[in-house]
């Protein structure tokens, strides 16, 4: 009986000397491994799994395992398709609870992390880390099959199709397949009545509502993004952005082999791409190749036939921007290219260029049967049949 008394004693005296350490705040228990200090030593037990691996807590429906009861425990709400944590912006809800902290920096507009090297910022911490590739040149997702490395999984998961052959973007209308989402999007526009959004001032018909709202600029006048330098407006930030570089002047971008200095990153590395001879981006349908992904995009066109760039005054349609730029001045009457010698002025660079050989003499097309030479191929072509009938 004395035993069993001074058992209990000494259980009493454990339980109240580790009720003593928590509200002490004593960390007696310390980590072998790492050094990290505990007030518990169920709370160093729970944490040497992270160094041992070892996953107690196994997931019924799913077999999952975890290195903690409170890891499983919010690993069941997506069985269960419980959550919990609810936004009270925007009504989204949440299994967890710092989900639901890292979503609330959207309506907040909260962004904690920043980068050391250039001062961007970011919302989440993941953004940060792959933003920072960019300045370390990291690349850590490599391709077993060709050895290409990437700096995002998302961009070696596409890479991968190449190999690999799915395509798991289909087409609603005709079933034609695509690696990728954006050339799905390019091919939806060549079937009639997608155009679903349209614009009530003009009638004017758009394939995506984004598409829309900018277009209603042009009737409603509002330009949000102004600059703070010159107090010019535009529709669009990234237009804002653009033409914020011409007051800098800065170009802390060099390219070490030719010398060529730009504002971004981003436009040094598509300018590498000439000396390197990298052409990373290849077409699907004929296997053609381009340094920047706007190419693709472009020459995507030559086989969808879509067509996204409208004309508001008399809806000709463009595959390209800057071609419905061109077109526009047929409307507006403008023509920026002046000849020097004669000041007959064109709205385009190229006829500009054409007219200027009247001057200089140079006929760069020559016939190769009776070697007559000619200032437009479009002449050579009328020459040619005189030689075949």
């Amino acid at each position: 009986t004395l035993g069993i008394k001074e058992e209990e004693e000494n259980l009493q005296n454990i339980n109240f000397n580790a009720q003593m350490t928590i509200l002490e705040g004593q960390k007696v228990f310390a980590c072998d491994v790492c050094g990290q200090r505990f007030s518990l030593n169920s709370h160093l037990n729970t944490h040497m799994t992270i160094h041992t691996g070892q996953k107690l807590f196994s997931c019924d429906v799913c077999g999952r395992c975890f290195c903690q009861k409170m890891c499983l425990n919010i690993h069941m709400r997506i069985h269960a398709r419980q959550k919990p944590f609810g936004c009270d912006f925007c009504r989204q809800r949440f299994t967890r609870k710092a989900s639901l902290n890292t979503h609330m920096r959207i309506h907040t507009g909260q962004k904690m992390f920043g980068c050391d090297v250039c001062g961007q910022r970011f919302t989440l911490k993941g953004n940060l880390n792959r933003h920072m590739r960019i300045h370390t040149g990291q690349k850590p997702f490599s391709c077993d099959a060709c050895g290409q490395s990437f700096r995002q999984k998302i961009h070696l998961n596409i890479h991968m199709r190449i190999h690999t052959g799915p395509k798991p973007f289909s087409c609603v209308f005709c079933g034609q397949s695509f690696r990728q989402k954006i050339h799905l999007n390019m091919h939806m526009g060549s079937h009639i009545g997608q155009k679903s959004f349209v614009c009530d001032v003009c009638g004017l018909k758009f394939t995506q509502n984004t598409s829309l709202n900018r277009h209603l600029r042009i009737h409603t006048g509002p330009k949000p993004f102004s600059c703070d330098v010159c107090g010019q407006n535009f529709s669009q930030k990234i237009h804002l952005n653009m033409h914020m570089e011409s007051h800098s002047g800065q170009k802390p971008f060099g390219c070490d082999i030719c010398g060529l200095k730009f504002t971004q990153k981003a436009s040094l590395n598509r300018h590498l791409k000439i000396h390197t001879g990298q052409k990373p981006f290849s077409c699907d349908v004929c296997g053609h190749s381009f340094t920047q992904k706007a190419h693709l995009s472009r020459h995507m066109r030559t086989h969808t036939g879509h067509k996204p760039f409208n004309c508001d005054v008399c809806g000709h349609s463009c595959t390209q921007k800057a071609h419905l730029s061109i077109h526009m001045r047929t409307h507006t009457g403008q023509k920026p290219f002046g000849c020097d010698v004669c000041g007959q002025r064109f709205t385009r660079n190229t006829s500009l260029n054409i007219h200027m050989r009247k001057h200089t003499g140079w006929k760069p097309f020559g016939c190769h049967v009776c070697g007559q030479r000619f200032t437009r191929n479009t002449s050579l072509n009328i020459h040619m049949r005189k030689h075949t009938g």
